[in-house]
């Protein structure tokens, strides 16, 4: 059974850092694309970060460019997002996500999320 537990969250001040780390079981870890996504409260969930299966590539959302830092340890089955120089408006649930498309269909896996507030 695929399961992503996500850790890390809490309350920061403006400015400061956060990193949160998400664990992978029960799937080919390796083999799969991982996202960070976040929701906001009354708004709609986002894409804030990517990595491809090898560690490769990453993709950010502009918001988060040149703050956020995406990494993955395929032989500890985790994933990571360092936050640096974090905003108020940085503040949501975080959700991990593994996904992976074949021809024949999509396989995506959720977190839980955790939360991160960004506050003075």
């Amino acid at each position: 059974q695929a399961q992503l537990v996500e850790s890390g969250g809490g309350l920061v001040q403006p400015g400061g850092s956060l990193r949160l780390s998400c664990a992978a079981s029960g799937f080919a870890f390796s083999i799969y694309v991982m996202n960070w996504y976040r929701q906001a409260p009354g708004k709609e969930r986002e894409l804030v970060a990517t990595i491809t299966s090898g560690g490769d590539t990453t993709n950010y959302a502009e918001s988060v460019k040149g703050r956020f830092t995406i990494s993955r340890d395929n032989a500890k089955n985790t994933v990571s997002l360092q936050m640096d120089s974090l905003k108020p408006e940085d503040t949501a649930v975080y959700y991990c996500n593994a996904q992976r498309v074949t021809w024949q269909r999509t396989y995506k896996f959720w977190g839980q999320g955790t939360q991160v507030t960004v506050s003075s």
